[in-house]
């Protein structure tokens, strides 16, 4: 007989997973995924989602996908751009309440098919939110 403690433990360590897994995914999205998975990648935000970057902020699903492209219009990230969102040190802290916080540092690294060279070093500080479709990226505020 499986006790509430041992439940509620199971489901933490599930739910940490989910949201490491939601964390590795849209770096490997936005590294990897074509112009008709971009749906999939900004399915993974909140409808009400911020992005904070570089000192501009940028709220809500239609325009993090516009940003997103224009990265890629850019030639800094995306398919064929031969660079790579690397996630290393991660902390998640579930609130108990459906929310959660995390911390990871990442590498952009760039040139892969070359000599990779490390472009840039960051910090990503997140806050998730748990929704009927599971876990999904809330607000993001990036420091380089």
């Amino acid at each position: 007989m499986t006790t509430l403690t041992e439940r509620s433990q199971a489901q933490q360590a599930a739910d940490d997973l989910e949201i490491r897994t939601l964390v590795a995914e849209l770096a490997h999205m936005a590294d990897m995924a074509s112009e008709d998975d971009l749906s999939d990648y900004i399915g993974r935000f909140t409808e009400d989602a911020r992005w904070e970057m570089a000192g501009n902020e940028i709220r809500g699903r239609d325009d993090i996908l516009a940003a997103v492209r224009q990265r890629r219009a850019s030639g800094t990230q995306g398919p064929g751009t031969n660079s790579r969102h690397v996630i290393t040190t991660q902390s998640v802290h579930l609130d108990g309440d459906g929310t959660a916080t995390g911390e990871a540092y990442f590498l952009f690294v760039g040139d892969t098919e070359a000599t990779p060279q490390v472009k840039g070093i960051g910090h990503y500080r997140d806050r998730f939110r748990r929704t009927p479709e599971g876990w999904k990226l809330e607000h993001r505020i990036i420091t380089f």
